[in-house]
């Protein structure tokens, strides 16, 4: 894994370059490490509550460890009406976790999130941010077999 100290400053001299720097932090840990904030602060010589200001504006960044498989879920009205709580249920029951938490191995995070724009096939998860449209809870467990 990159130091996230080397991964900052390779985009130190781009217009807008803190946002490429976290997108490229995600990549690497799966989240922003909290360490790399200050640093980023440094390099792109802002107040540092405004680089943790940018790093949790944008809902697809994550501040803080998470595992390295994000399932996240859609909880926006067409998926919630096309079932996508008998959905959180399977992935809950599935990873033995709650929406919000981690698996104890690292592996897999669960988040909700806003529309992910594929409204044609709710309910919607993606993992890693690859869609997978008109899940049923009996489809979970076969998603979830590849990332294991």
């Amino acid at each position: 894994m990159a130091d996230y100290k080397e991964i900052i400053n390779r985009y130190k001299d781009l217009p807008g370059g803190i946002i490429e720097a976290y997108h490229a932090l995600q990549r690497e840990y799966s989240f922003i490490p909290e360490d790399s904030i200050a640093y980023a602060a440094q390099v792109f010589d802002l107040p540092l509550a405004k680089a943790y200001g940018v790093a949790t504006f944008y809902s697809y960044l994550k501040v803080g460890e998470r595992g390295k498989n994000v399932i996240r879920i859609c909880e926006s009205a067409p998926c919630h009406v096309a079932g996508a709580k008998e959905v959180v249920n399977a992935l809950e029951k599935e990873l033995g976790i709650k929406m919000g938490e981690s698996t104890a191995d690292g592996k897999f995070t669960l988040e909700f999130c806003e529309c992910v724009g594929q409204c044609q096939a709710t309910p919607v998860i993606t993992v890693n941010s690859k869609p997978y449209g008109d899940i049923t809870p009996e489809k979970i467990p076969g998603i979830l077999a590849a990332y294991k």
